[in-house]
């Protein structure tokens, strides 16, 4: 980037788009770089508002050309589908900017140029990413190696998705979809990783890549970048990822939930798993038990996320075996990520505050969404699950998803459908509201409501002592991650 050179000058850099989970995570990673931030934005939410308040991060709550500082040196725009000259002022007037050399680039190309001369450990895959990138820094934390690290959620633990740490590794949230409205290249590709963690393949994105093929391309490049004194650690499991995992010219470690075939089982891998509020299990290597692993994360694909970290870092020799079992046992997830949401809660499942505990789940996608309902059937199966879903993303809302209907809500009692987004609806075909509903109603118990009002209304009429809430969606859900829970409190 180049700088403005008066004695003094830190640099400016303004984000149009600053409250995406990555625009915001990117922000601070800047301020902590020493460059002077500014962005805008205009929907504003927790607990991203929060946390650009918290980092002291100036931002404007209305897109506006004039939002754009006079000092500028670089301008980065988010992904939005409004955020394209036609659409946004300010985004037009950087396009304009850039013109006159003032440089515009998106989130990940920024990114690129923070992490060159770091040891970059990415997470890739379908799901499971900000989990994962959270545990291994939250291990390499505990461990006193103060990494830089890049997630785009928030972690509970540390509450903050990003830093520009001292250490020696960077660990990324590596992510296929493209980097901007005008650069098709996936986001990941622009990273120089030296170890990854590829959790999973499936099928997503369906407005981005329409066929399966299209899919896995981006991560046969982004494999292949990986040097030969490099480390790939993937779940064999994980539709597609042995194909993947052909591609990469790097030391290549299998790991699976369990070992199922004693010729072709996985290299890492889950012995003796016992479940409850408290998870444990045996982490073995081939036929040998490295460690004991206690872990308050809930489900199936929390267990094989911790092995897998486990078999990165434990391969690399990065931390000792006994200090990654104790940051795994500390380690309390992401927000949004089956997080209990209840005040005063505990990890029993019983809140103390209300005997209705009410999970939030960050359900994006097929896959995302499953687990999550696996997850609470899996250690609550006693339990009514009340599901209030949001068809958020392009792919819940894509005519080609009404598949995923049929059998998402499988262990769900019931369910309130909210409305799905009008942002972007003319770039795909997307399925009405009504057509969801009748969709979803073939399969189980279901409920419509258009209004934060509305759905806690129904809430409160079939909620029963017993049942167990759940909120799931990767936008705003109307405000009911926050009112539900209060609601809930007060009734039971």
């Amino acid at each position: 980037m180049t700088k403005n050179k008066k004695k003094g000058y830190v640099g400016g850099i303004h984000l149009i788009g600053i409250c995406g989970a990555g625009m915001s995570a990117l922000a601070i990673l800047l301020k902590e770089a020493g460059y002077k931030v500014t962005g805008s934005d205009q929907n504003f939410y927790e607990p991203i508002l929060g946390y650009l308040k918290k980092n002291k991060i100036t931002f404007y709550k209305k897109y506006n050309q004039e939002n754009i500082p006079k000092d500028v040196d670089l301008i980065v725009i988010g992904k939005h589908a409004k955020l394209t000259p036609k659409e946004n002022k300010e985004v037009k007037k950087a396009f304009a900017l850039q013109k006159k050399g003032i440089e515009v680039k998106s989130l990940p190309e920024t990114l690129s140029m923070l992490t060159r001369k770091k040891k970059n450990i990415v997470v890739v895959g379908s799901y499971g990413k900000s989990t994962c990138s959270a545990l291994l820094a939250w291990c390499l934390i505990q461990n006193k190696k103060d990494p830089s690290y890049f997630i785009g959620a928030v972690p509970i633990d540390f509450n903050q998705s990003s830093h520009l740490g001292t250490g020696k590794e960077f660990v990324l949230e590596g992510d296929e979809y493209p980097a901007s409205n005008w650069d098709d290249t996936s986001k990941f590709l622009y990273f120089n990783p030296l170890s990854v963690l590829l959790i999973s393949a499936e099928h997503d994105h369906l407005n981005v890549f329409p066929t399966e093929r299209s899919y896995k391309e981006p991560y046969k490049k982004f494999v292949a970048k990986i040097p030969k004194n490099g480390l790939l650690v993937f779940n064999q499991e994980a539709k597609n990822n042995k194909e993947l995992a052909q591609y990469a010219k790097s030391k290549k470690v299998s790991y699976a939930l369990s070992k199922t075939d004693s010729a072709n089982g996985a290299s890492w891998y889950a012995k003796n798993i016992k479940y409850g509020a408290e998870t444990s299990f045996d982490l073995m290597r081939k036929d040998k038990k490295i460690i004991h692993i206690k872990t308050k994360l809930l489900g199936n694909h929390n267990i094989e996320n911790i092995i897998g970290c486990g078999a990165l870092l434990l391969e690399n020799k990065t931390i000792p075996a006994q200090n990654f079992t104790r940051a795994v046992a500390n380690f309390q997830g992401i927000k949004r990520r089956i997080e209990l949401k209840t005040l005063g809660h505990s990890r029993t499942g019983e809140a103390k505050n209300s005997s209705i505990p009410v999970y939030e789940g960050f359900g994006s996608s097929y896959e995302k969404t499953k687990v999550i309902f696996d997850a609470l059937t899996l250690h609550f199966p006693k339990k009514r699950i009340v599901a209030i879903f949001e068809p958020h993303t392009f792919s819940w809302r894509n005519r080609a998803a009404l598949k995923w209907y049929k059998n998402i809500f499988d262990g769900v009692g019931e369910v309130i459908l909210l409305p799905p987004p009008e942002h972007g609806k003319n770039t795909h075909d997307q399925l009405t509201f009504n057509e969801i509903y009748n969709e979803v109603k073939k399969y189980v118990s279901a409920r419509q409501a258009t209004t934060e009002k509305e759905a806690l209304a129904i809430v409160r009429k079939i909620i029963k002592k017993g049942d167990l809430v759940v909120l799931v969606s990767s936008g705003s859900l109307l405000g009911l991650a926050e009112s539900v829970p209060r609601l809930m409190e007060r009734l039971f």
